[in-house]
């Protein structure tokens, strides 16, 4: 597998992005309505976690064909975990609109800092053996992306005095999400194929798009857990 050029590697400034335009095209297509529907939760709510959790049910299968009978049973044993602790963190009628925003979107603030800083800046790979073309300034923006994200969260629900732990927690689930990122990818190259699937245009599959945010929801229940039912994470 031939791992894509790294952005700083000599690369003209457009070849560094190149797939921009189809990654954004794809991404706001499902944005717009994942955000309406994490708003208002309820059975359309329901329905569309099972649908999607079946959807990567089935796309983990497929990769599992290729050789893993002891992997299979554990990534759909996680898939469910994480849609249970989604469904879960959701219900909860005072804190769980804001605690799943508050995942969402600094989940998407992770990968869209990591794209843009990693290909405007390169420099060296994060982990090369596992997926060549993240690099450590790409992980750094990611983090920091997250970071503001988390802020601006906490901030607009009115949490002025505990805008740090809100950019603390952010930045402990982004590095989780990134973590998580980078497992999908070993799964990968164990598999020996570059994307989960074919689903969505410039992103590979609903794993290879949804890979931190598995890694994410467990730890972010948790979070919610130990903070208490009716409040958000970060008191």
């Amino acid at each position: 597998m031939t791992p894509p050029p790294l952005a700083g590697g000599g690369q003209g400034e457009g070849a560094r992005w190149t797939d921009l335009r189809k990654r954004a095209a794809a991404a706001l297509v499902l944005a717009v309505p994942w955000l309406v529907i994490l708003w208002y939760g309820g059975i359309v709510f329901d329905i569309t976690v099972g649908a999607v959790t079946i959807l990567l049910w089935a796309e983990w299968a497929q990769l599992c064909h290729r050789g893993g009978g002891a992997l299979l049973v554990t990534g759909l044993a996680w898939i469910a975990l994480a849609a249970a602790a989604l469904v879960s963190l959701r219900t909860d009628p005072t804190a769980g609109r804001t605690n799943v925003m508050f995942v969402v979107l600094l989940v998407w603030a992770t990968d869209i800092g990591a794209y843009a800083t990693g290909r405007a800046f390169g420099g060296p790979r994060l982990a090369p053996r596992i997926s060549p073309g993240k690099t450590w300034s790409g992980a750094v923006g990611g983090l920091l992306a997250a970071i503001a994200a988390g802020i601006l969260v906490a901030a607009a629900q009115g949490s002025t005095p505990r805008l740090t732990a809100a950019a603390a927690i952010a930045a402990f689930l982004s590095i989780i999400g990134q973590a998580g990122d980078l497992l999908e990818s070993l799964a990968k190259r164990h598999f020996g194929v570059k994307d989960s699937g074919n689903l969505i245009p410039g992103h590979g599959g609903a794993l290879d798009r949804l890979d931190a945010t598995l890694a994410v929801l467990p730890v972010a229940w948790l979070l919610a857990h130990l903070a208490g039912h009716g409040v958000v994470m970060w008191r």
